[in-house]
């Protein structure tokens, strides 16, 4: 089902009516575990995350990349990070290289369809040139950070400054998930309703560093480890930074008309007090505990509220789906990996469906229906995903069919991938500057 079969949702008076292109609100969290919200039965109460939850339909197998950078490009392209060489870990502090500014972007192709697009928080995809910043890719406003890590009160990494609004670095103090909301309730309230609206708030938490205001950590003072206590403080002030931003969606009348999507960009890391539980393995892991995270859709009156979606939908999904319902074309050079899952959203039944999680010379994994093949230090391993979602038994020896098949195809998209940009020679000599972008002299990020 695409928008025709969607738009048949609406019922006004017994009659279908055609929908209006949403707007879009994307709130991507940064490292937050599956166990880590409280409809998932969360030590960690998530009040605001958990109202969406129970507004739209929960996405219980939506898989994204083991880390930040490439989820983000899968996310703004809606293809695999092996064809952009964003498949090796993150854009690092001394990379001259990001996503390729050859690749069509999310707000690129929503502004054909006369959407304006806005961006707050993380960027993580560039900082180099001019060309790689947001306003170059498609985003008429960006404020936030180019980087990841950035602290939490002063805004720096590594002593540079890394706050921008608009290609001018800002220092400001404040606690930086409060002043991301503070920016996208401001473009909100600023925002003409009577034009689509794609607002892309990449919040920086609960990534390190471990910072809270104390009076949010002292909420979780029955959590005995401190890393944990803190990580909880970082969880709460976000899930209050998600409920101020849909509150003034509602304000401004625009709830309704707002397709609003709440996801991690891949799991958490134990030793930074997040968790995975009962899911095996964490971020920068091929194990679901790495790429399985937390999900909402909400978009009222057109997806059926308290639903559960159990189909894989993978990030790179996003991209022809909302495509899709803005009416924007999906035509384009090259090759769109994700596929349109508004039918499922809608809760249509899955198909079974072949999904790449990633691959990286003999490293990988793919999952085609019920089985999943993991290729990595342990050797070939093969799951049951249906049966064992903890991947708790391997049976690579017991279905050689199946590994068989499965290790086929892992084959082949190892052989669609590019050469991976990652260059850690760049980092010899590499000296922090004092406020991180390209040189001034280099002019604005594309605005």
């Amino acid at each position: 089902m695409t928008r025709l079969a969607l738009a048949a949702l609406l019922v006004l008076g017994g009659h279908a009516a055609a929908a209006a292109p949403p707007h879009v609100v994307v709130l991507l969290a940064d490292d937050l575990g599956w166990d880590d919200v409280g409809y998932h039965g969360s030590e960690i109460p998530t009040p605001s995350i958990d109202a969406l939850a129970r507004e739209g339909v929960r996405l219980e197998h939506f898989y994204t990349l083991p880390t930040c950078s490439p989820t983000r490009a899968a996310l703004l392209t809606g293809r695999h990070p092996l064809r952009l060489g964003l498949q090796v870990g993150v854009v690092m502090p001394w990379a001259r290289w990001g996503l390729p500014e050859s690749e069509r972007t999310l707000p690129e192709a929503l502004g054909e369809a006369g959407y304006r697009s806005l961006m707050v928080g993380k960027w993580h995809l560039g900082h180099a040139r001019a060309s790689q910043l947001p306003r170059a890719r498609g985003f008429e406003h960006f404020y936030g950070n180019y980087l990841g890590a950035v602290d939490y009160f002063t805004h720096r990494r590594d002593g540079g400054l890394d706050w921008h609004r608009d290609g001018e670095p800002v220092d400001e103090p404040g606690y930086a998930t409060f002043l991301l909301a503070n920016e996208a309730m401001r473009m909100i309230r600023a925002h003409d309703p009577a034009q689509p609206l794609f607002l892309f708030v990449s919040f920086t938490a609960p990534h390190a560093p471990l910072e809270a205001p104390a009076q949010y950590v002292a909420r979780h003072a029955s959590i005995r480890d401190r890393d944990r206590r803190r990580y909880a403080g970082m969880v709460t002030a976000m899930d209050e930074a998600v409920g101020r931003i849909v509150a003034v969606l509602r304000e401004r009348g625009m709830a309704d008309d707002t397709l609003v999507l709440f996801a991690s960009d891949n799991g958490a890391i134990a030793r930074y007090g997040g968790r995975n539980d009962p899911l095996r393995g964490g971020k920068t892991e091929l194990y679901e505990g790495g790429v399985r995270v937390p999900a909402v859709v909400v978009w009222p009156g057109r997806l059926p509220a308290g639903a559960v979606v159990d189909a894989p939908i993978h990030v790179v999904d996003w991209y022809p789906t909302l495509l899709a319902l803005a009416g924007a074309p999906l035509e384009q050079p090259r090759p769109v990996d994700g596929i349109d899952v508004s039918d499922l959203l809608a809760g249509a039944p899955a198909p079974e469906r072949e999904m790449l999680y990633d691959v990286v010379g003999r490293r990988g994994a793919i999952r085609v229906g019920r089985w999943k093949l993991v290729r990595g230090p342990a050797g070939v391993e093969l799951f049951d995903l249906d049966a064992d979602p903890e991947e708790a038994h391997d049976l690579a020896i017991s279905r050689p069919d199946a590994v068989r098949r499965l290790s086929a195809r892992l084959d082949a998209w190892a052989a669609r991938s590019v050469r991976p940009a990652y260059d850690p020679s760049e980092e010899e000599g590499f000296v922090p500057p004092a406020i991180w972008g390209p040189p001034a002299s280099a002019g604005s990020d594309g605005g």
